[in-house]
């Protein structure tokens, strides 16, 4: 799952390009019509590239040239992608279209001012079709430009806004509009919107000037329009949602299951987002109730979309690239699957370097395997996007962690130094007392003492006491125990996987290695052994050397189900969403808030759309590949539920909780952090400050009234949304920050693009690198650790049939 950025656009060169393309004459004089279109919906880019492009001011326009009339004419340039790849019938269809435009019936605008016209209580405004037989072809063979001539009233003002109709039978993507001709040079409305057709929806869409205004700053002849594209942004709640909307609205995880497919409820899933099970809100699809349970939603498969607002959806070039970058993430660990399935032999590794093989040499189909694989549309895609997949070779790419050295994920040090620099280096804590005891219910899950005793950890530090390795924080702890013991005995009675809860102890030596000494791994308390805790520790006989490999490997099976479920998928996909949602429905695009927010939150909704359908789906890749399977979401949910805090979503907040660092207002992000060779906190701090920085900046600019932040209705209506609807199940917290003052709105908004930029790249982008090697992270264990004695006891061929079967 990823989350990436819209490529910056240079409004330098826009403007020289468009102040060319003022002064040629390949366009038709426009038919002017008298009536004006009933304007019911609005829209405009979050791009805040261009803000202060075209000052709003009361000047009239300047004339560029004058008509006999006394009006003055100005040209709109239109500037439109389209598809690259089209078929036949798309291009028959381009070519209608420019039929369609060139007499004038195919794009009407409309330019709106921001005076307001005394006849008609609201925006002055002229209108035209787009006309012109040819359009002309931009540097870019996917871009087209047309123009359109307006005549305007010398008393019109600056416009605010311009509606768009479109005629034609299907939808085009509009990037921006550029009006020249008025005083003080080219004003831009940057659009990136999709425009329907008339055809699925009639009301017209507007697009704001690219200008930032806070609602009391709007001018008058486009207040109306302002509130009205908020309305038509929130929808009715009511109904199945079309392709074609922007409607956006929350709705619970009610579509993870699908109780109608498949026998003996085998994909009957618990809805998210009820008092017993919190989750954050997801954007509402509207889709029917199931046969079987009408508290589901009916599910949408592949290869039909789920619904998303249009402008959330991907463009084409990132479609492509997420669709390999996200199946070469998250399906490492199918190696062992797709190779039982395609390869001959039924049991594919006997040893490690039979999975070196998948890197080095590939693995070669049987004729009918590839037969089989034709038949299969889902393994064929993930084949196709994976792998450099010839007739009959099956590869993957070499992963960095074992690119310079085969076997430095079976040593200790490059196991700690994950903890610290690895996908997943955001749970690694301070350990500040002894005894380690669990919060959960003892008459449920027995003693809450830890097995991991003083003496213990006093064996593992080379003469240190343990109460000075506490006091000069050098004892530091890998806690899965409360989160995953109340599902143990569940995911153990699942086929082919076995865990525990895990806590691992570290110590941080003087010579600046960290290195775990201690290993704790728990079952459920039976009435046999109501203290069903094993201990494991270094050890120098064969036998103990592998077992405590072999206890590392669960640590990073747990390790991973915890990085996929609650870091990356609940806390910069899930919670994120709420956000988009509240952006979009109680700020304008004009909001200098959503503004700044917008790039940073684009693509999110499209691939959390598809997460839902292929990925945490009931039977998807998560409950396929990692430790829970099916109760995988009931983990998030009881994660969000005791973990999850707004306010502690900052990094500097965090790594004070965790006990990584301290507060030191003389360093980047007034946290001193207690091991300096942390690289993701290290780095983060710098990029947190920075963000912090701008921020800062951006929010002094905007809201530099006294109140201005309170008395901001849009603002208020939006942090109050994603409070109290959002994130409905924890709107009584009291941890919640309050918004008044800049230093509130700083924060706010710094946590949200620090979360979905900074966070997100660190936790998501080493998947592939990290996870690509399955013994490095085993995303789940598929055996118990043998009790000394056993036949086989601790040997590799164990382990590698405990990672990989």
């Amino acid at each position: 799952m990823l989350t990436a950025q819209p490529r910056p656009t240079s409004l330098i060169s826009g403007a020289v390009k468009h102040q060319v393309l003022a002064g040629k004459s390949c366009w038709f004089r426009p038919r002017v019509s008298g009536r004006r279109a009933v304007v019911r919906a609005v829209i405009s880019s979050g791009d805040s590239k261009a803000a202060g492009v075209g000052t709003a001011d009361k000047k009239t326009v300047g004339a560029s040239s004058s008509s006999s009339s006394g009006g003055v004419n100005v040209r709109a340039v239109i500037t439109i992608r389209k598809k690259m790849k089209e078929r036949l019938t798309d291009k028959i269809e381009d070519q209608w279209e420019s039929i369609i435009n060139g007499i004038g019936r195919g794009i009407l605008i409309q330019l709106i001012s921001e005076a307001i016209d005394p006849g008609t209580n609201s925006g002055k405004s002229v209108e035209s079709f787009v006309r012109g037989w040819l359009p002309k072809v931009s540097n870019s063979p996917y871009v087209v430009e047309y123009g359109v001539d307006l005549l305007v009233p010398r008393d019109f003002g600056q416009p605010g806004a311009i509606v768009v109709t479109n005629f034609h039978d299907k939808e085009f993507f509009l990037m921006e509009i550029v009006v020249h001709g008025f005083s003080n040079g080219p004003i831009f409305f940057r659009a990136d919107t999709w425009i329907h057709s008339r055809k699925d929806n009639p009301e017209s869409r507007i697009v704001f000037k690219n200008q930032a205004c806070l609602p009391s700053q709007t001018p008058p002849g486009i207040k109306d329009l302002r509130d009205e594209d908020l309305v038509s942004l929130r929808g009715s709640g009511e109904g199945e949602r079309e392709l074609h909307e922007r409607v956006y609205d929350y709705d619970i995880y009610n579509d993870l299951g699908n109780p109608d497919k498949g026998g003996g409820g085998d994909l009957v899933r618990p809805v998210l987002g009820t008092e017993e099970r919190p989750y954050p809100r997801r954007c509402r699809t509207g889709r029917p109730p199931t046969i079987s349970d009408p508290n589901t939603e009916t599910r949408i498969e592949k290869p039909n979309p789920v619904y998303v607002p249009r402008d959330e959806t991907f463009e084409e070039i990132k479609q492509r690239t997420f669709s390999a970058g996200r199946l070469r993430a998250l399906f490492h660990n199918l190696i062992p699957l797709m190779v039982a399935t395609l390869a001959s032999s039924d049991v594919p590794f006997t040893n490690f370097s039979d999975i070196d093989k998948l890197y080095n040499d590939g693995v070669v189909l049987e004729e009918q395997d590839q037969k089989e694989t034709k038949r299969q549309q889902v393994v064929a895609n993930v084949l196709n996007q994976i792998f450099n997949l010839g007739d009959k070779l099956l590869k993957y790419d070499v992963p960095a962690i074992i690119r310079s050295d085969r076997f430095a994920w079976l040593r200790d040090n490059e196991f700690a130094r994950q903890a610290l620099a690895g996908v997943n280096p955001v749970n690694i804590e301070l350990l500040k007392e002894l005894p380690i005891t669990s919060k959960l219910d003892p008459a449920i899950y027995g003693p809450p003492e830890s097995a991991i005793t003083r003496e213990l950890i006093a064996k593992e530090l080379n003469g240190v006491s343990v109460e000075e390795a506490i006091k000069q924080k050098k004892l530091f702890i890998l806690d899965y125990h409360d989160m995953l013991l109340p599902f143990i005995e569940k995911m153990n009675a699942l086929p082919d996987r076995k865990a525990y809860a895990s806590r691992t102890i570290f110590y941080y030596a003087d010579t600046g290695l960290l290195r775990p000494i201690v290993i704790e791994l728990s079952l459920p308390p039976t009435p046999s052994s109501p203290r069903n805790k094993r201990i494991f520790t270094h050890g120098h006989d064969a036998t103990t050397h592998w077992i405590w490999k072999l206890a590392k490997a669960h640590v990073c099976s747990n390790d991973a189900g915890v990085h996929q479920l609650v870091n990356h998928w609940l806390k910069t996909h899930a919670s994120m969403e709420p956000y988009i949602i509240a952006t979009h429905r109680q700020l304008s695009s004009m909001h200098p808030v959503y503004k700044l927010l917008h790039p940073h939150m684009r693509y999110t909704m499209e691939i959390n759309a598809l997460a839902r359908q292929n990925l945490i789906s009931g039977g998807g890749v998560i409950e396929v590949c990692f430790s829970p399977g099916k109760y995988a979401m009931e983990i998030s949910s009881a994660a969000y539920k005791s973990l999850w805090r707004f306010d502690m979503e900052a990094l500097p907040a965090d790594l004070l909780r965790r006990g990584m660092g301290v507060e030191d207002p003389t360093v980047p992000g007034g946290v001193k952090l207690v091991i300096e060779d942390y690289p993701y906190a290290a780095d983060g701090l710098l990029i947190w400050s920075a963000i912090k920085e701008l921020v800062e900046s951006y929010v002094e600019h905007y809201y530099y009234e006294p109140d201005s932040i309170s008395l901001d209705v849009e603002l208020q209506a939006w942090w109050n949304e994603i409070k109290n609807e959002g994130h409905y199940d924890k709107r009584n917290e009291t941890w919640w920050p309050n918004l008044k003052t800049q230093d509130d709105l700083s924060g706010i908004l710094s946590t949200m693009i620090w979360t979905a930029s900074s966070q997100h790249a660190a936790i998501n982008f080493g998947q592939y690198p990290f996870g690509g090697y399955p013994p490095n992270r085993p995303t789940l264990m598929r055996k118990l650790i043998p009790r000394e004695g056993n036949k086989g006891n601790g040997r590799p061929r164990y382990l590698i049939n405990a990672l990989c079967r």
